[in-house]
């Protein structure tokens, strides 16, 4: 018995003959059989809003929001049909907006990938930048206390669509919604307060919940402040192919498409594994350490105390070079270290929430990692590397038992597992 692991863009093939694995994938759908036929059909009946077509006006400003290079929304497709739909709109009227958050600048042969080169060379381009204050505006007070700045192409724009992925997010429940614009293009000192220590660990900042979430209370919170007139979000199976497409009134569709992926992506588990493996999901998930903490995390919600949980990412980009989560990760001695210093009163620092759901997972389980980084890094990070996947299994059944119980998470943090 093989199975097929989400890992850049070919897989791996994992061997679990004679092992007692359980594999838990999400429940496959097949891609709608029209995908341009449906998304149309979706902005003219949307939910809980006007058609788009209806809304936008040829004189308006039009920003169109979508996430970076480490999401696997098909922009490439989605962005031509809905220029299409708003043909009465001149192209010099958009400006298309890359949700980076805190992340780095998409570069011109990322942006040729991600949008398509017509998209990509036809029309203005702007990879938000959170530390640029030239390129923020105020955006108005957060209800939850504090001054939030976006893109001051966003801020200026007469009318706003947002684009987004759902599926579920280790902080804010899930992604999609109003976190195209918060944290997707909001200044970093708003980010801070978003990212804090004490929200990413309250237990309820956690895969699956929405309503009762502090980040998510965050997330509606900022990226409400001006008006969002449609929202696109999309499903995908595994093989990137949309399944369902959830438009109109941010806050409606966004619900809708949650439940949808509650439904399909969770998976219930009775009991707790020793040894649970996992991916990050494959490209474009999987291409730093600092993302594939989430397949690790998500692995975490089933892995026994003191167990093993083997994950398989690339890691092609490093950890990534910029930001702070390799220096907070290196500049700690161990987990507990790292924990107690993000915790410390007074500490803030980008990307700390990273380091912080790292370091979680690292005081519940111990982590191995098949990827290219080099051994001195994975282990700089805490972590043990391994070049075999099977061999690093059989190491561990030798120590535990041959019988010993193994769950394996193909598309990672594609499913969520949760004990019920």
């Amino acid at each position: 018995m093989t199975t097929h692991l989400q890992y850049g863009t070919t897989g791996l093939e994992l061997d679990l003959t004679g092992l007692n694995a359980t594999v838990l994938s999400p429940r496959f759908l097949d891609g709608l059989p029209d995908e341009a036929a449906a998304f149309t059909a979706a902005l003219r009946a949307p939910l809980g809003a006007r058609p788009l077509r209806e809304t936008i006006a040829a004189t308006d400003r039009v920003a169109v929001v979508i996430p970076d290079g480490t999401r696997p929304l098909p922009s490439d497709r989605l962005l031509p049909w809905l220029f299409a739909e708003l043909a009465h709109v001149p192209r010099a009227q958009f400006t298309l907006l890359i949700g980076t958050g805190s992340h780095r600048a998409n570069t011109a042969a990322e942006l040729d990938a991600m949008l398509g080169p017509a998209v990509a060379r036809g029309y203005r381009i702007v990879n938000h930048a959170a530390t640029d204050d030239a390129s923020l505006a105020s955006a108005g007070r957060s209800p939850l206390g504090y001054e939030v700045r976006l893109a001051r192409d966003y801020v200026a724009a007469d009318r706003r669509i947002l684009l987004g992925f759902i599926e579920p997010h280790f902080m804010a429940g899930f992604s999609g919604g109003y976190k195209a614009v918060f944290p997707g293009l909001a200044a970093l000192d708003a980010i801070m307060h978003y990212h804090g220590a004490d929200v990413i660990g309250d237990p309820r900042s956690t895969w699956g919940e929405l309503e009762d979430n502090p980040t998510q209370r965050h997330v509606r919170a900022g990226g409400s402040l001006l008006p969002v007139d449609f929202c696109i979000n999309v499903t995908l199976n595994t093989r990137r192919q949309i399944t369902r497409y959830f438009c109109g009134d941010t806050l409606t569709a966004h619900r809708a498409g949650c439940a949808f992926v509650k439904a399909t992506a969770m998976a219930p588990c009775d009991h707790d594994f020793p040894i649970v493996v996992t991916t990050n999901s494959g490209f474009p998930l999987d291409q730093s350490l600092y993302q594939t903490v989430k397949g690790m995390a998500a692995a975490s919600r089933i892995v026994s105390p003191g167990g093993l949980i083997l994950t398989a990412a690339r890691c092609n980009d490093g950890f990534p070079a910029h930001g702070n989560f390799r220096k907070l990760v290196e500049e700690s001695r161990s987990a507990r270290e790292l924990m107690d210093r993000i915790l410390a009163p007074g500490f803030a620092m980008l990307d700390q929430w990273q380091a912080q759901h790292l370091a979680m997972v690292l005081l519940k389980a111990r982590v191995a990692l098949y990827s290219e980084l080099a051994d001195a890094d994975v282990r700089r990070a805490h972590l043990t590397p391994v070049h075999d996947l099977r061999a690093a299994l059989d190491a561990e059944l030798a120590r535990l038992g041959p019988g010993t119980p193994i769950a394996v998470l193909p598309e990672g943090p594609l499913t969520i597992p949760y004990r019920v």
